[in-house]
């Protein structure tokens, strides 16, 4: 079981309305969204594309359903714009968190990102750092896990498809290159299960960096179907290759165990992009919310 008074349980409004994929959940309104999370019995969220961008407004209507912004996406650009913009960009997105109560940061580096494009997720075409390229990583996200801490605040990196930090290797060579005080890692059981790596090694391997937890449930045929097919990661999406812990074929067991016994504290957030037309992003939310509550006791 995990112990409530460390572990937070929220989760996103990709399910609604998707940031990538507009189309999708277009119709989903933010008021249907973050009211339908408080009723399914989450108390966080992460921020979407339809939230109001005014912090006092957005932080209203959040308290008024027992809510609150635990994190939101950061997309780093060191390797395809210049420096000083991904830092610019960065204290404005951490200040902007910071009046919102949130405590993480979830960065990706999206320099030369294939996860938005047309292309073959599993094909090679992602981008794959050169070592000049993981010294300015390295850098860029040292500076920001400093920037991060001003404020008391975390940085985690976001593992992700079609990104240069996807692979097992990748994953080790960014954990070796940043300052282990000054960056952290964000585990994401579905973008592991996606790319082909058992997610439990890795989180048991990283754990103590780990601040920050995304449960995310994939669909193995959908997966398969989309490497045979050569379809990109929006296709697969599209598809169903993600879904809500419990509805999928990750086995969430020894990834709740290896979080009860390590004493993790912090967010874990429900986090499953699908197409709120063929899988009801509330009933879903209510799905996920009674199995993590079977599980894990929260």
């Amino acid at each position: 079981m995990l112990d409530p008074n460390k572990v937070k349980l929220a989760i996103a409004p990709i399910g609604w309305t998707n940031d990538d994929m507009p189309d999708l959940g277009a119709e989903n309104t933010f008021e249907q969204c973050v009211s339908e999370m408080a009723l399914a019995g989450f108390t966080g969220s992460e921020i979407g594309n339809k939230y109001p961008k005014d912090v006092d407004v957005l932080r209203h209507k959040l308290e008024v359903r027992g809510l609150r912004i635990c994190n939101a996406w950061f997309s780093s650009l060191f390797t395809s714009e210049p420096y000083e913009v991904t830092i610019r960009n960065f204290i404005e997105h951490r200040d902007r968190l910071y009046a919102l109560g949130a405590r993480v940061i979830g960065a990706s580096e999206q320099g030369n990102s294939i996860q938005g494009k047309n292309l073959n997720i599993f094909g090679d075409q992602k981008p794959v750092y050169t070592p000049e390229q993981w010294e300015l990583i390295a850098r860029g996200y040292n500076e920001m896990g400093a920037l991060a801490q001003e404020k008391g605040m975390v940085l985690t990196c976001h593992h992700h498809m079609g990104t240069g930090v996807q692979t097992v290797e990748e994953i080790d060579r960014f954990m070796e290159v940043v300052d282990p005080e000054k960056v952290f890692l964000l585990f994401d059981s579905g973008h592991l299960t996606f790319a082909g790596i058992d997610p439990v090694p890795v989180l048991k391997k990283y754990i103590s960096r780990i601040r920050h937890v995304h449960l995310k449930d994939v669909r193995l045929n959908i997966r398969d179907q989309a490497r045979r097919e050569g379809w990109s990661f929006l296709t697969a999406v599209r598809n169903g290759v993600f879904t809500v812990p419990g509805d999928g074929d990750v086995d969430f067991a020894p990834i709740f165990k290896i979080l009860e016994e390590s004493g993790y504290e912090g967010w874990v957030v429900v986090e499953a992009e699908q197409d709120p037309a063929k899988a009801n992003p509330f009933e879903y939310a209510v799905k996920a919310r009674k199995y993590i509550r079977e599980k894990t006791g929260l």
